[in-house]
């Protein structure tokens, strides 16, 4: 199978667990070792690799969620390269099984046309042949990949409801936020707002984005750009598919935010660069190609010297927006620190490397959930 296929493919639904932005993700991971006493619980199974609440988490759950997260075709890893890995995977399991409990309190579900566009969302523009030889390259099925995508939309909708509908930004805030940040708002020679994709042909050391996907040859990077510019002609979300596919950590995590950018340094850039921004209307996006990556360069706006006020187009949506998601972010890390804290979990698996020294991942025989 090429390497296009398989960057396409896992770009698809197959490497997403759930969505955390990353704070909340460090803020759960560090607790992930952490329990309360359960008392006399029953004894787990000797495949339970974590209990939540009583819920068992298997290493065949752990397993098939490595297999949907990571590329077939990747070189194999070492013990101590793959451990953490599967360790930071289990912890965002805890973390969803807890959400998805939560899901059943709320009385939240996904319909059945609901999960069937998700379902068909992943297959997007991926022959049936070829979907299925990815399926049987990673062993899963399509129910696993069903029930996979039926989870992770469970969870969106539990911190949607829990988290984003309780959030309200009144004009006081942002009348407030403007005359203290004022000089922002002051562009002092024409300039465009831009936002980028970046993608690299090389393997890089960490990849931080949210979906895990690395394009490591050049014949992975073209087509991952090609499944990139085809996703925001059928409609998504740039910052989306940004924070979810950019290999540039810096502006990943900002949605791929550049802010602005005089035009007297767009005219020192390399004239492809130029060419992808000057006189280019907002919302047109053009590919880049510097020998060493390739960057999909957004036009976010224009703007023309001078002070904006918040009378200009724009300035509010803008700031109701910032504002909106630096308290999202933080009620989230909240919320799920609070959900973890509340909940009962043993994790098995790092008991088990502690024991052992971490230098295998021995058969041996569990303690009762709350004991050593």
């Amino acid at each position: 199978m090429s390497d296009s296929i398989i960057v396409r493919v896992s770009s698809r639904g197959f490497g997403r667990v759930f969505v955390l932005t990353a704070a909340a993700a460090v803020a759960v991971i560090s607790l992930a070792c952490g329990s309360k006493p359960a008392g006399a619980a029953k004894e787990p199974s000797a495949d339970a690799w974590a209990v939540v609440d009583g819920r068992e988490i298997t290493r065949q759950d752990v397993e098939k969620a490595w297999r949907r997260t990571r590329d077939a075709s990747a070189p194999a890893l070492s013990f101590e390269e793959e451990m953490p890995a599967k360790l930071s995977l289990l912890n965002d399991l805890i973390v969803q099984d807890l959400l998805v409990a939560k899901a059943g309190a709320l009385k939240l579900d996904v319909p059945a046309s609901e999960l069937d566009t998700a379902f068909a969302d992943a297959q997007k523009n991926i022959p049936p042949a070829t979907f299925q030889q990815e399926l049987t390259q990673r062993g899963l099925t399509a129910a696993d990949m069903r029930e996979g995508l039926r989870r992770e939309l469970l969870t969106q909708k539990v911190l949607s409801q829990e988290v984003g509908s309780k959030i309200k930004i009144g004009d006081q805030e942002v009348t407030a936020f403007f005359n203290a940040n004022r000089a922002q708002y002051n562009v002092p020679e024409e300039s465009y707002h831009l936002a980028q994709i970046v993608v690299t042909p090389t393997r890089d050391p960490q990849m931080t984005n949210g979906a895990g996907d690395d394009a490591t040859t050049p014949e992975a990077a073209v087509a991952k750009v090609k499944m990139l510019m085809e996703r925001l002609k059928s409609g998504a979300s740039f910052r989306d598919l940004a924070v979810g596919y950019s290999e540039d950590p810096e502006s990943a995590s900002r949605g791929g935010d550049l802010g602005l950018v005089p035009v007297s340094r767009i005219k020192q850039a390399p004239p492809a660069m130029r060419d992808a921004v000057l006189n280019k209307t907002a919302g047109s996006v053009n590919v880049v190609n510097n020998g060493n990556a390739y960057a999909l360069l957004l036009v976010v706006g224009h703007e023309p010297a001078g002070q904006r006020d918040l009378s200009t187009p724009g300035v509010r949506d803008r700031i109701t927006e910032q504002l909106r998601s630096r308290r999202e972010n933080l009620l989230r890390v909240a919320y799920l620190t609070a959900l973890r804290s509340d909940a009962q979990v043993v994790n098995y698996l790092a008991r088990r490397l502690v024991a052992s020294n971490a230098t295998a991942l021995p058969s041996m025989p569990l303690a009762a959930p709350g004991k050593p």
